[in-house]
C-alpha cells in the first residue's frame, strides 16, 4: 500500500498519538516527509483523545447516524500483532533514519561478480544478487532501550545536528551551552552495528596491528537466512569504509531443524539446546526449560506433552566432540539438516571407539619400542595401514579445502573406525602376543605414528578427546615440552614416499579373505572358535600372499591351515566363494558340517521368512491399513517385507549349496 501511494504522490496521514489515541489535529505528509496542506486537518471534538477502538465504533455510528451506512460485513484481513504484547499493531507515522543503499550496492555487486568474494554453495550468489539488485533504502532507526544510540542532537527548534558527542556537535555548529540540545532516542539496528564488524573488533577506527594483520578475514560462516540483513550489509559497509573486502570466502550452512524437518522454535517447542546433549538433563528439567518465558504461555501445556513423549528419560549426557562430530557429518553443502538423535548417539559410539584403541595401543607400550625409526621391519599390515593413512590425509584436506565437512568427517570415520580399529588392531595382536623382537618394534611404532597423526587429522572436528589422547601419545614418541598442546603440532601433510600401492593391494585380498571364510561360518553356523581350512584356487599368486600371511589369517579368520589347490584337481565337499576373477576359496566342510541336520536348520529359518513375506504382503495389500497410516509406518514395513524377501532369497541359495555337498 505504502509503494502504491509513492507512486500516485498520494499524502502520507497520521491520526495516532504513540498511545494509539486519536490526535486533536491530524497529521499531513507529502511523499518526501514534508508537512502538507491538500487535506483539512481538523478532528472533530468527540473524536479527540479517544482510544483507537471507541474511535471506531464511533466513525461507524457517525455514519449511521448520517444515513451513509449501507452495511456491515465482515471482511477477512491480514493483522499484525506484537509477539510479546499479544495486541494488534497499528499504523504509525514517525521520523526515521535512513541509509542510502543504492551508492553502496553496486561497489558490493561488483565484488561478487569479479571473484573477490565468492559463495559455498555458488547457488547463494543468486540470492545475494536479487536483493542487491533491487535494494532499497535502509531504516537503521530503532525504539528500544539498547544498542548504539543515534548520534543526533535535536535543539528546542527541532532543528538536527549530527556528531560522535554533544561537544563535537557545539563545536561544529558553533553552538554555546545556552542552547539546549537533546539526543535522539532511538538507537541504530542491531544490523547496522553488526555490519561495522569484521574491522570495528580489530580496532578501528584506529591503525592497528591487529587491523593490519588480520583484516580482510578469510572465510565467514553463515546461514542462507542472514544473507540479506548481514552478510551483504558487511561487504556494504567495509567496502566503503575500508576500500576492501571484509572476507573472501562466504560458506552458508544449512539450518539444523527437528527430525520431522520442521524449523525450531520455542512455541513449537522443538528447540534442543546444544548443551544439554553435551551435558544431559533429566526430562522434568527439560520440561521446565522448553515452557519457561513463552510468547505464547497458552502452548505450554501442548510442548510439555511433546517433549515428554519425545524424551521420556530426558536427554542423555552425550559430550562435546560427539555433539561436534555430528554437525560436521550431517553438514552437506547448503542443505537443511533434520536433527536425529540416533546420529549423535553413534558418533558418541565412535568416540568412544577411539578412547579404547587409545587404550589398546598404550596398554602395548612396553612390548617394543614405539620410538624405532629407521629400518623398520614393516609388516604387510604395517605398510598397508601407512598407506591407507596417507589417502586419509589427502582425502580429508582436499575435503577441508572445499568446504565439505561431511565427507571430511566420513574420512575420520572410516579409516579409524574401519581400517585402524577393525582391522590393524587386529592384525597387531599376532605380531605383539608371537612375534620377533623387531616386528613389535615395527607394529609399535605404527601404531604410535599412525595414531598420533590421525589425532592431529580429527582435531579441528573433535578437539577435546583428541587432545586428551595426545597428551598421553605423544610424550612416547616425541619430545613434548611443558605446556605443548596438540592445537599448535603441524597438521598433516599427503607424503606420497609413504604410499605402498603393493601393499594396498596384498592387503584388501587378505581381508577379502578374512570376510569371505567369516560369511561361510555365518551361514552355516558354525563356531567362531571351530578351527577351519581353507583351499585356494588362484591363477595370480593370491594363494602365495595367504600362505606368507597364515599367522594373521589363522588368528582373524580362526584357520589351522591354508594351501593351494590346482585348478584341475577334484574338488571336496567344501563352500565356496569368488574372491576377484582369479581366486576362489573353498572351506573343506567334511567332518565340519552335518548335511541333514543343517537341511532341517534352514528348511526351518525358510519357513519362518516365508511367513514373515506372508505377513508383510497382507499387511501392504489391505488398503484400509495404507490409506490411514502415517508414511513413515508404512515405509518401516516396506523395509521388513524386502529384508524379508532378501534373507528368504540367501537362505534358498545357501540350501541350493548344502544339498549339492
Amino acid at each position: 500500500d505504502n509503494e502504491v501511494g509513492k507512486r500516485h504522490s498520494l499524502p502520507m496521514i497520521n491520526v495516532l498519538t504513540e498511545d494509539a489515541r486519536i490526535v486533536d489535529r491530524a497529521e499531513v505528509y507529502d511523499i518526501n516527509g514534508e508537512p502538507s496542506d491538500v487535506y483539512d486537518s481538523f478532528i472533530p471534538e468527540e473524536f479527540r483523545g479517544l482510544d483507537r477502538y471507541k474511535a471506531r465504533d464511533l466513525v461507524v455510528e457517525e455514519f449511521r447516524k448520517l444515513g451513509l451506512l449501507e452495511k456491515i460485513e465482515d471482511h477477512v484481513m491480514m493483522q499484525p500483532y506484537g509477539d510479546r504484547g499479544g495486541v494488534p499493531i497499528e499504523p504509525y507515522l514517525t521520523s526515521q533514519w535512513y541509509v542510502r543503499t543504492k551508492p553502496l550496492a553496486e561497489p558490493a555487486i561488483k565484488a561478487v561478480e569479479d571473484g573477490s568474494i565468492t559463495f559455498v554453495p555458488k547457488q547463494y550468489e543468486n540470492m545475494y544478487f536479487a536483493w542487491m539488485r533491487n535494494i532499497q533504502d535502509w531504516c537503521i532507526s530503532r525504539q528500544l532501550w539498547w544498542g548504539h544510540r543515534i548520534p543526533a542532537w535535536y535543539d528546542n527548534d527541532g532543528k538536527v545536528y549530527v556528531g560522535r558527542s554533544e561537544e563535537e556537535v557545539r563545536s561544529k555548529y558553533s553552538l554555546d551551552s545556552a542552547v539546549v540540545l537533546k539526543q535522539d532516542q532511538d538507537v541504530l539496528d542491531t544490523w547496522f552495528s553488526s555490519a561495522l564488524w569484521t574491522f570495528s573488533t580489530l580496532g578501528w577506527p584506529d591503525d592497528t596491528p591487529e587491523l593490519r594483520t588480520f583484516h580482510p578475514t578469510d572465510v565467514l560462516v553463515t546461514g542462507f537466512d542472514i544473507i540479506f540483513f548481514w552478510v551483504a550489509r558487511m561487504i556494504m559497509m567495509t567496502l566503503h569504509f575500508r576500500h576492501e573486502v571484509p572476507f573472501r570466502t562466504v560458506y552458508v550452512t544449512g539450518l539444523i531443524r527437528d527430525e520431522e524437518g520442521k524449523k525450531m522454535s520455542k512455541s513449537k517447542g522443538n528447540v534442543i539446546d546444544p548443551l544439554n546433549m553435551i551435558e544431559g538433563i533429566s526430562i522434568d528439567q527439560l520440561v521446565k526449560n522448553r515452557t519457561a518465558n513463552m510468547m505464547q504461555p497458552q502452548m505450554a501445556e501442548k510442548v510439555a506433552k511433546r517433549t515428554r513423549k519425545q524424551f521420556p528419560n530426558g536427554i542423555e549426557a552425550y559430550g562435546t566432540d560427539a555433539l561436534r562430530f555430528t554437525l560436521a557429518a550431517l553438514a552437506s553443502t547448503g542443505r537443511d539438516i533434520n536433527w536425529d538423535m540416533k546420529r549423535l548417539e553413534g558418533y558418541r559410539n565412535f568416540c568412544n571407539k577411539l578412547w579404547n584403541a587409545s587404550r589398546y595401543v598404550l596398554m602395548n607400550k612396553d612390548k617394543g619400542n614405539p620410538k624405532a625409526e629407521g629400518n623398520l621391519k614393516l609388516s604387510l599390515a604395517d605398510r598397508w595401514i601407512r598407506t591407507k593413512l596417507q589417502y586419509a590425509i589427502r582425502d580429508f584436506r582436499a575435503a577441508v579445502d572445499s568446504f565439505r565437512f561431511d565427507q571430511a568427517a566420513g574420512v575420520i570415520y572410516e579409516f579409524l573406525w574401519n581400517q585402524f580399529c577393525d582391522w590393524y588392531l587386529e592384525l597387531t595382536k599376532p605380531v605383539l602376543w608371537h612375534g620377533e623382537q623387531d616386528e613389535k618394534d615395527a607394529a609399535l611404532s605404527t601404531l604410535f605414528h599412525v595414531l598420533e597423526t590421525t589425532l592431529r587429522l580429527a582435531h579441528p572436528i573433535i578437539p577435546f578427546i583428541t587432545e586428551e589422547i595426545w597428551q598421553n601419545i605423544a610424550p612416547l614418541i616425541m619430545d613434548v615440552k611443558e605446556g605443548d598442546t596438540i592445537m599448535l603440532k603441524d597438521f598433516p601433510e599427503y607424503d606420497a614416499s609413504q604410499v605402498d600401492e603393493k601393499a594396498l593391494k596384498e592387503q584388501e585380498f587378505l581381508k577379502s579373505f578374512i570376510i569371505a571364510v567369516r560369511n561361510i561360518r555365518a551361514e552355516y553356523n558354525l563356531s567362531p572358535t571351530h578351527k577351519l581350512s581353507a583351499l585356494l584356487i588362484s591363477s595370480n599368486g593370491d594363494d602365495r600372499i595367504a600362505e606368507d600371511n597364515f599367522r594373521n589369517l589363522a588368528q582373524l579368520a580362526s584357520l589351522e591351515s591354508v594351501s593351494s589347490l590346482p585348478k584341475d584337481a577334484e574338488r571336496p565337499f567344501a563352500a565356496s566363494r569368488l574372491l576377484n576373477a582369479d581366486t576362489e576359496v573353498l572351506v573343506p566342510l567334511k567332518g565340519v558340517v552335518d548335511k541333514e541336520q543343517e537341511l532341517r536348520r534352514i528348511d526351518k529359518e525358510i519357513d519362518a521368512r516365508k511367513n514373515d513375506v506372508a505377513r508383510g504382503e497382507k499387511k501392504l495389500s489391505n488398503q484400509a491399513f495404507v490409506g490411514k497410516a502415517p508414511a513413515e509406518v508404512i515405509g518401516k514395513e516396506r523395509q521388513k517385507l524386502a529384508d524379508a524377501k532378501s534373507e528368504l532369497q540367501k537362505l534358498e541359495a545357501t540350501r541350493k549349496q548344502v544339498e549339492a555337498l
